[in-house]
């Protein structure tokens, strides 16, 4: 008897993820019998939430806001190196051995910063936030030859992640001046995900030369906008939506995963208006 796959988001909020139209439709390209399903799950619920998941014999989940870095204190979790090193977990594989954490959203990112012809390399690279996608960046552009710079909004949480990756940390404050010394700046927050959020930064301070990445994808942030206006190289979310999203299907699934038909159901997702996080 074959029995069906299950994979899922756990998050909160996560009414609106896109996770599932991408993955869903990744797993009808590889022939896979398997469906993907999206769970608000609470920091205080995720212990009961990944061990319901795993006697239900579910294959994999992703992690998004706010579990991610909560998910590094549950003592029944394995980790992978990498998610141990990053101090976040965003993929869970369900198998014979047990439950196991990974992290694929730095892997996301650098290879969406790499289609957009952004060299990380000996760049300066301006990070704003400290969460468990910013986490993740961080030490993946560092192992890649980036100086990272830590900018959030609670000083002391920038410094924390600061010291992991061997950089400084600073409060938002400082923005003014570590902007214009930035070849790259990437925004980590969820800060133009709505419409009327504020600016993150003063669009004075954007130059030609610099690349801005926002991970927010649902929309075209205000934080984008100013940057195409300066003349700066300007890179949505999808991109590593879709990247860091195909490496958790090869981990679950062993095959390689349709990277194309995977960005083409998050694109036409969110022309149909179905716009989220995670």
């Amino acid at each position: 008897m074959i029995i069906m796959k299950i994979f899922a988001i756990f998050g909160d909020p996560i009414e609106h993820s896109l996770s599932p139209a991408m993955q869903n439709a990744a797993l009808r390209a590889l022939g896979e019998d398997g469906c993907y399903h999206a769970f608000r799950v609470s920091q205080k619920d995720l212990e009961a939430a990944l061990r319901g998941a795993a006697a239900m014999r579910f294959s994999g989940l992703n992690l998004t806001i706010p579990l991610k870095e909560k998910a590094l204190e549950l003592d029944f979790l394995k980790l992978d190196p990498l998610a141990r090193a990053i101090g976040a977990v965003n993929t869970v594989a369900f198998g014979p051995q047990g439950a196991t954490g990974y992290n694929t959203d730095g892997w996301g990112a650098l290879l969406a910063l790499q289609d957009a012809g952004v060299v990380v390399r000996g760049r300066n690279v301006l990070i704003i936030g400290a969460g468990g996608a910013a986490r993740a960046i961080a030490y993946t552009l560092k192992q890649e030859g980036a100086e990272i710079s830590i900018a959030n909004r609670n000083e002391k949480r920038a410094e924390e992640l600061a010291a992991c990756v061997g950089t400084r940390g600073y409060s938002l404050m400082e923005l003014e001046r570590l902007v214009p010394q930035a070849d790259i700046i990437i925004n980590c927050t969820s800060v133009g995900m709505r419409a009327g959020d504020p600016r993150l930064l003063e669009t004075r301070l954007l130059q030609s030369r610099q690349a801005v990445f926002d991970i927010v994808y649902n929309r075209e942030t205000q934080l984008l906008k100013d940057a195409r206006a300066a003349g700066a190289v300007a890179v949505d979310g999808v991109m590593m939506l879709v990247y860091q999203g195909a490496k958790a299907l090869e981990i679950w699934t062993g095959k390689k995963a349709p990277s194309d038909v995977m960005e083409r159901a998050v694109r036409e997702a969110l022309v149909s208006g179905q716009a989220g996080g995670g």
